[in-house]
């Protein structure tokens, strides 16, 4: 039977009925235990339908809310009741519930979040996340929930692992407030904070990191006062492992003052404070971020642990090779990382070569030399970075500032415009990976035939070192080693500073 003709006697069977009874039977066949043999997944295809059955409905009324509460808890692995009243869904696991209660109309009144000898907390994301039918981002909130307690043991292990993550919470926050002026802003926080701008979990959502934000955020976020303008975050949670870390369970920062050095001063971690635990705390990030063999060595170094799911560093004659990640060109990373973040379309990035436009200024044409396997520059796409100690954190996110500018400085050369549409004039430039974290920019000089190059040496996250070289016969560009920096360090793009030297250069032609 043709699919149409299908839908035409599914259409005729049930016109008449109403879609509650549609739901009842889905519901019924769902739990009805299954006859004879028993397939891999055999609630598969009613899952599906039933997840499609629930998103048509938009869940209007008190019926079908309760409905996709429940079904949602199943597709997360929880169990969800409803009161005697019809009112109150209760969303439970283990380790923790969360209770929905909801009007008569199927608004939502109220949600509250209680975690194992925990009092109920009410859960404003929550509220927020279903009374706006964003289900989705609820969903995504269960998984983090019932993934908190992801740890090998039984149900003392877990919550011991629960409270080692509340132990390492408090001591980032305070870390935090260290050396932090009382009107600072959210920019300079990101930019220039011990752990970035920290905001505490709340409810169902959990602690974040702001550690970097370009200039170009800044600006749209200054354009549009009350957008909600991010940088790059990552997530604090744990995750069990199947080997054991001692983790605190108790906060260890001594006070709120930094020490002689200007890091924080903890408390040793004794067995009083500590516990063996099959678990570890992570930085998760929302995209994978490229990240160079050197810097996810540092991070290795940083941390202390070294284990399959990031960085084991088995040495060879010829040097470290990083297992557990697939090793590839950074430059190939950052590229395809760039083109899935502005386009969704699947680019050919084969040639590496993209159009850049800018306004008053001949279109720019950027071949990327990407290097090879065997290029000292090469690197792995870093999605969680584990650790055990709240020492580390301080370290771990300078290293992710420097990484993640660096990247976009590259990253600034990427378009999705990879053919060009016109015959207008081009501006040719060559990137090309020099060593560590410094690249080079090769062009033809406006004036000569000869090439000429800038040298970017990103040192932080915060201090950029440029060097202009020409061939000693060729005329001056007007554009010092100083001007470059402070033009990459007011804009991380290479694009716009290009533009800015041959603007420079034009001057020069026209005397």
């Amino acid at each position: 039977i043709s699919t149409n003709a299908l839908m035409e006697q599914l259409h005729l069977k049930y016109q008449q009925k109403p879609w509650t009874e549609t739901l009842k039977l889905v519901h019924f066949c769902m739990d009805k235990p299954l006859q004879g043999r028993v397939s891999s997944a055999p609630d598969g295809p009613l899952v599906s339908c039933m997840e499609k059955i629930q998103r048509t409905l938009n869940a209007k009324s008190l019926f079908s809310v309760m409905n996709r509460l429940e079904s949602l808890s199943k597709q997360k692995g929880l169990n969800a009741h409803i009161s005697p009243s019809g009112t109150a869904c209760y969303i439970t696991s283990d380790m923790f519930y969360i209770e929905v209660q909801l009007e008569k109309d199927g608004q939502v009144m109220d949600v509250k979040l209680a975690h194992l000898g925990e009092a109920p907390v009410v859960c404003d994301d929550l509220v927020q996340h279903l009374r706006m039918k964003n289900y989705d981002a609820f969903g995504k909130i269960l998984e983090d929930l019932a993934n908190l307690y992801q740890i090998p043991g039984n149900s003392e292990m877990k919550a011991k692992g629960y409270l080692a993550l509340q132990a390492l919470e408090k001591d980032l926050y305070s870390m935090s407030l260290l050396d932090r002026a009382q009107d600072v802003n959210r920019v300079t926080e990101v930019l220039h904070g011990k752990v970035g701008h920290l905001v505490p979990r709340t409810g169902g959502t959990s602690m974040n990191i702001e550690f970097y934000i370009s200039p170009y955020q800044v600006l749209e976020a200054e354009l549009n006062p009350g957008s909600q303008v991010c940088g790059t975050k990552t997530v604090v949670t744990v995750e069990g492992t199947d080997t054991l870390h001692k983790l605190p369970l108790s906060p260890l920062l001594v006070d709120s003052q930094a020490g002689e050095d200007g890091n924080p001063a903890f408390l040793p971690l004794t067995d009083e404070l500590s516990m063996d635990l099959p678990a570890f705390f992570v930085l998760k990030f929302h995209q994978p971020i490229p990240m160079s063999s050197s810097s996810i060595e540092e991070i290795q170094r940083l941390t202390g642990i070294c284990n399959k799911m990031l960085i084991q560093k088995i040495h060879l004659v010829s040097g470290i090779q990083i297992t557990g990640l697939k090793l590839a060109p950074l430059y190939e990373l950052i590229v395809q990382s760039t083109l899935k973040e502005k386009c969704s379309e699947d680019l050919s990035t084969h040639k590496f070569c993209f159009f850049v436009s800018l306004p008053d200024c001949p279109k720019h044409c950027y071949f990327i030399n990407k290097g090879s396997e065997k290029s000292d520059l090469t690197g792995a796409l870093v999605s969680k970075i584990p650790f055990s100690h709240p020492k580390c954190v301080h370290g771990v996110i300078e290293i992710l500032r420097h990484q993640v500018a660096y990247n976009s400085l590259i990253s600034s050369c990427v378009s999705e415009k990879h053919v060009n549409e016109d015959d207008s004039e081009l501006l040719y430039f060559e990137v090309v990976p020099h060593k560590n974290t410094s690249f080079s920019v090769f062009f033809l000089h406006p004036v000569k035939e000869n090439l000429a190059c800038v040298i970017i040496d990103v040192v932080t996250s915060r201090e950029v070192q440029c060097h202009l070289h020409l061939n000693p016969q060729d005329p001056t560009l007007n554009s010092s080693d100083d001007f470059i920096a402070r033009a990459v360090k007011r804009c991380m793009s290479v694009p716009v500073v290009m533009r800015a030297i041959f603007r420079n250069a034009a001057k020069v032609k026209a005397d």
